[in-house]
């Protein structure tokens, strides 16, 4: 293709403008032998399968052992110049087995420190998990300093340490004191799998730590919340790993995966809003291993690479528009994918990477199904990760443009608390979404499919998380973006429990202070607003509206309709809302968290969550509003004591239905609420999950 002068002029300015600084990502889904960019001391060792920081008592080692295995590269976390930080995440799966012995000691730590630093087997001993710090009584010593996230298992009951008796996960800084610490039941005694997110806001100083511990033999997920400002612990070029010692008594330590990611340099003024913009994952050369970052080469900064790929993703849309019609399998010609393949965003696969990356789609690596298709887990050998691959289904009637839509928004957004489009694919009649693997899955999963069961610490801030990315959608991105299709099962979680939302095939654009003018049924049952099935149009209200039913489901843990409870409960929104009016709305909480939540959040969830639901779209706030009282800026609205019923204006209007937008509904899929929709007679239907012979029917022009 040839390049025209300015567009050269360009290249040569972005190279120009945007750092070199190459952030640092790599992902280990095993440990095998000969494995690349690992750099191992003391006892440290790979046995094919796993990385083992320690040796055993199983070993015959008969003194302590100490191990440290680090990333042979290291990232910068702040530049010294031009005063940048850095963001980072990382994830791990590990086993500790003691082989069914009790007592059990030491544990092993998650740690960073400086460029060059070097393990201790002395200082490192024992108690110290491998970092440098020296635990003998009354000695005081610190070889460099360190920030680690350790996971202990020994009993300090005599000890100068003065950490919890109990097993239990620590926040340490220059010591293994810790600075805050969580109990933990990392089921030991039967060695069994855990996992660890670890994320670092530089900008709002933040850790998140999310981890998985046993309670009464079921895995749940526990969160951890704290303050940490690493620039006045490390600064400049860092080193990451993981650090072990044993001592008499002994378990094994396993390191099953680690992934790790450290994010864009970013001026330290600014403030925790600023969405930050993850670099691509590096492409790993299969001769040296050594991670090559595409976003270096290109050297496109992540904000004109947003705007090239949205404007080109325009562009590309309304080709294909104006050709689909010529195109027999109605697909976008080799030029615009030239043009669309340009820059850091979104690639194209292509369709036999994406069947081989998912065993040929096989049903065991399917993750989801929706009314758009099936979506796979697969494993791109080029990105060394894991990522979700969408299939549209041939069978959906608007799969191109939901295909369409997708690439052309979501491609321009970036916020960590929406879903990251990485590729996309069109051929042999195949249309595919490539996204970043989400390994906690969906919301719903964990909330109503027994998954996993989600502490108050976890769900508050999941219910944080989806605010500030609707925040994002509806005020600070250049248009409004109105999502359309807010529902739990659109919530993805990562490793750390973050909250991603997604799916934007719904998902319209308008010019901030403007509506959306379609007259046409979009969104789930159970989660629409009352005014989407008399007028049609979707707002912001709207969004808010979907956010308070997912609020809600939350924090009671149930879906919006429920056929199988009593009458008077079966409408979640209505039941907390009589629940608040006699003064009861805790009583609503979920039966599952057994009472183990602040109990002042919690009442602030619920009438936050029922002040979304309002049935009258002029009172219910704009998700800033929101924000706001979930933060306790400002006070609780007060309610009324009866649920209202909506009143509008205007009569209601006859929906297309059949037409451009589909929904789960028009596919004729069941949704939460137990309704299924029948496109003969422009009916929503009482599916047979309410165990009725006879159906209850409601029109779609019928006033709420």
């Amino acid at each position: 293709m040839v390049v025209s002068p300015k567009q050269l002029q360009f290249l040569l300015l972005s190279f120009q403008l945007f750092s070199c600084v190459s952030p640092l990502s790599f992902n280990f889904s095993t440990f095998p032998n000969g494995i690349k960019n690992l750099s191992l001391e003391g006892d440290a060792y790979i046995d094919g399968k796993y990385l083992r920081l320690t040796k055993s008592a199983v070993d015959d080692v008969q003194n302590q052992s100490v191990g440290r295995a680090t990333y042979s590269q290291p990232f910068l976390l702040r530049d010294k110049v031009t005063g940048k930080l850095a963001d980072f995440t990382t994830n791990f799966t590990f086993v500790i087995d003691s082989r069914g012995k009790t007592p059990y000691a030491d544990g092993f730590a998650f740690f960073l420190a400086p460029n060059g630093s070097l393990l201790n087997k002395t200082i490192g001993r024992g108690g110290s998990l491998g970092l440098p710090v020296d635990t003998s009584p009354d000695v005081s010593k610190i070889q460099y300093p360190f920030w680690a996230v350790e996971l202990d298992i020994y009993r300090n009951n005599v000890t100068s340490v003065e950490d919890p008796a109990g097993d239990h996960v620590g926040v340490d800084i220059n010591s293994v004191k810790s600075k805050m610490t969580e109990s933990w039941n990392g089921s030991i005694t039967n060695g069994r799998v855990n996992s660890v997110g670890i994320s670092y806001d530089s900008s709002s100083k933040h850790v998140g730590i999310v981890f998985t511990s046993y309670v009464k033999d079921v895995q749940v997920m526990k969160y951890m919340d704290c303050r940490v400002d690493l620039n006045e612990i490390l600064q400049g070029w860092v080193v990451v790993g993981f650090s072990a010692a044993t001592g008499s008594l002994t378990a094994v330590d396993k390191i099953q995966s680690w992934s790790f990611n450290s994010f864009q340099l970013r001026e330290e003024n600014e403030t925790k809003n600023t969405p930050v913009v993850p670099e691509p994952s590096p492409i790993v050369d299969p001769k040296s291993g050594n991670g090559v970052n595409v976003g270096l080469i290109v050297g496109l900064g992540a904000g004109g690479i947003a705007f090239l790929v949205g404007g080109l993703g325009l562009v590309w849309f309304l080709i294909w528009k104006k050709s689909a019609g010529s195109s027999k399998d109605g697909m976008v010609n080799d030029w615009i994918d030239e043009e669309f393949q340009k820059g850091t965003g979104p690639k194209k696969f292509s369709y036999r990477t994406l069947a081989r990356s998912t065993s040929n789609f096989d049903e065991r690596e399917k993750l989801g199904e929706g009314g758009f298709g099936g979506v796979y887990r697969g494993f791109i050998k080029d990105l060394n990760a894991y990522v979700a691959v969408k299939r549209v289904s041939s069978r959906s009637r608007q799969g191109m443009k939901e295909y369409a839509a997708e690439v052309r928004i979501i491609s321009r957004l970036r916020h960590r608390n929406l879903v990251q489009l990485i590729g996309w694919c069109h051929e042999k009649r195949e249309l595919l979404l490539v996204y970043e693997f989400m390994s906690n899955g969906s919301l719903d999963s964990h909330l109503f499919k027994g998954k996993t069961l989600l502490d108050w610490e976890a769900r508050n801030k999941i219910v944080q998380g989806l605010a500030s990315g609707l925040l994002y959608l509806h005020e600070e991105w250049e248009q409004c973006v109105l999502h359309r299709d807010i529902k739990s099962s659109n919530i993805m979680l990562d490793s750390n429990l973050n909250a991603k939302l997604g799916d934007f095939g719904l998902a319209r654009l308008v010019d901030h202070g403007k509506q959306s003018q379609t007259t046409v049924l979009a969104g789930t049952m159970g989660y629409m607003a009352p005014e989407c099935l008399t007028t049609g149009k979707a707002s912001k209200e709207t969004d808010v509206y979907s956010f308070g039913v997912v609020a809600l489901e939350i924090a009671c843990g149930r879906k919006p309709i429920d056929p199988n409870l009593e009458s008077s409960e079966r409408n979640m929104a209505e039941w907390v809302w009589e629940l608040y009016g006699q003064g009861k709305v805790i009583e609503a909480t979920d039966p599952k968290l057994c009472g183990e939540f602040d109990e002042k959040q919690m009442e602030c969830l619920l009438v936050v969550g029922l002040w979304c639901v309002h049935p009258d779209y002029t009172i219910r706030p704009s998700i800033q509003q929101t924000i706001q009282v979930l933060n306790f800026e400002v006070p609780l609205p007060i309610l009324p004591s009866k649920m209202p019923v909506a009143s509008y204006s205007s009569p209601p209007v006859t929906l297309s239905i059949l037409s451009a937008d589909t929904t789960d509904l028009e596919r004729g899929e069941t949704d939460s609420s137990g309704y299924r929709y029948n496109t003969n007679s422009s009916q929503f239907t009482q599916s047979s999950a309410s165990n009725s012979s006879s159906s209850a029917h409601f029109s779609t022009q019928n006033k709420f």
